[in-house]
């Protein structure tokens, strides 16, 4: 806890120092819409913001956020931001403390530089966590929101359940579909991207590993990939898997296969897995039921 409490302090006080100039990548986003909105051009803007540099379809999804004064926006955005933050912080310490403490210590600079500029890599992020306490359907839409917008997310479909990355995909291609739709505003989101230049490497992208935390935190030994060991039981495994590539690309997207009666049996066994079994009264030595307790307390008085 001493360790969690000195990283929040520290992120704190960096945010408080910066103070009137935080939140640049934020306004952005709140100036983009409401150039929009204006007739605008949000890709090339005048005045002190950063360009838009994310799909034209998309700008709908900032327009309640956006409409907000700049003041109330930026507090909403940050504050929800900061809430979604230490929600997750909460969970990951309930499961292992001093890990968790050593993870958010190592993250601390990135999470105080996202919480600074106000950029959506840490919402992004948070999605990322949502997506996996979510249905399937939900859980590939947030999945391809996030990948539509930045390239880290894309990485984190392998991490999804398999029916979940079915849906994350077909998302992802309808998400393409909108961007040929809106092809003029995708011409000018390239060119925007383009016009940033050469950029330096982005240590605030690092604040994607918080991500990970569900899908390790939830196995048995979730640092045991860090052994050599589990790397050679992981290959031996794979390498005795005798199913082809086709069944196996099946099997990961959660896509039904074999003949309709093994994907019934399949699925029958399945339910018998998880349904409660009645519970037998013990047998007696003679071989007959044991009588419940009340009938058997009855007898004896």
């Amino acid at each position: 806890m001493t360790l969690l409490i000195i990283t929040f302090g520290c992120i704190a006080a960096g945010v408080i120092a910066r103070g009137e100039p935080a939140g640049a990548d934020a306004r952005a986003y709140w100036a983009a819409v409401r150039i929009w909105l204006g007739g605008g051009d949000p890709y090339h803007p005048t005045g002190p913001f950063l360009p838009y540099v994310y799909a034209p379809w998309m700008l709908p999804l900032f327009a309640p956020w956006a409409l907000m004064p700049w003041d109330v926006a930026w507090y909403v955005w940050r504050g929800g931001t900061i809430l979604g933050l230490l929600w997750t912080i909460h969970w990951a310490y309930r499961q292992r403390p001093l890990p968790t403490a050593i993870l958010v210590a190592a993250l601390g600079f990135s999470f105080g530089a996202n919480l600074d500029t106000g950029n959506i890599n840490l919402p992004l992020t948070l999605l990322l966590w949502a997506a996996q306490f979510s249905s399937p359907m939900v859980a590939g839409v947030l999945w391809a929101i996030a990948s539509w917008m930045k390239w880290v997310p894309v990485l984190f479909l392998a991490i999804l359940a398999p029916r979940a990355r079915l849906w994350g995909l077909a998302f992802l291609a309808a998400s393409v579909i909108l961007s040929l739709a809106t092809l003029p505003g995708t011409i000018a989101q390239l060119e925007a991207l383009v016009g940033f230049g050469r950029r330096p490497i982005r240590l605030d992208y690092i604040v994607f590993l918080w991500a990970l935390v569900p899908v390790l935190y939830r196995r048995p030994e979730p640092f045991g990939w860090l052994r050599l060991d589990w790397w050679r039981a992981w290959l031996e495994s794979w390498r005795a898997e005798r199913r082809s590539r086709g069944r196996r690309v099946r099997n990961w997207l959660g896509m039904p296969h074999g003949s309709p009666g093994d994907r019934h049996a399949a699925s029958a066994s399945a339910a018998a897995a998880v349904t409660p079994r009645p519970l037998t009264p013990p047998a007696t030595p003679t071989g007959g039921l044991a009588p419940p307790p009340a009938e058997e307390g009855a007898r004896q008085g």
